[in-house]
């Protein structure tokens, strides 16, 4: 069973809870086992978090195993591949899935190249949507309601 505890969007633990909700959502699913695909998550105005990684998330189903990495590499990419500002990132994972805003937010950062989706996001399945809600659930946004600065991120 995952903790309750909430993280700092975007933040090193914060990517890492992700990871673990969806490897929990991935088992819940029962995916057919020999089922190979990856997802790579790339905030692109993120700062380096371990030498030549960046801010992001690569989470990989392996002949039906799934794993997941915090951190990308430049250029790093999966069957989806997901671009994304920070700041979008963060309004996206304050809305839950029922909140018509939601697709108001996505759609706007579709619409000005802050969020790009390369790949079919259908292959993902009902089990990643379901996962989202978790992960609004588990996030906690700075004070300001701003995401934090490449200082201010390092001392997560």
């Amino acid at each position: 069973m995952l903790s309750k505890h909430q993280y700092a969007a975007g933040s090193p633990d914060w990517l890492a809870m992700v990871g673990e909700v969806l490897l929990t959502a991935d088992r819940a699913a029962e995916l057919p086992a020999d089922l190979t695909f990856s997802l790579v998550e790339h905030y692109i105005d993120g700062p380096e978090i371990a030498p030549g990684l960046f801010q992001g998330l690569r989470f990989d189903i392996t002949k039906g195993v799934p794993g997941f990495r915090v951190g990308v590499r430049p250029g790093e990419v999966g069957d989806i591949t997901i671009h994304v500002t920070s700041e979008v990132a963060r309004r996206l994972n304050q809305l839950y899935a029922s909140d018509p805003a939601l697709a108001q937010v996505r759609q706007a950062a579709l619409a000005s190249d802050q969020l790009c989706i390369q790949g079919d996001p259908s292959r993902l399945g009902a089990w990643f949507a379901a996962s989202h809600d978790e992960i609004v659930s588990r996030t906690r946004v700075s004070p300001s309601g701003k995401c934090l600065n490449a200082a201010q991120f390092q001392n997560f």
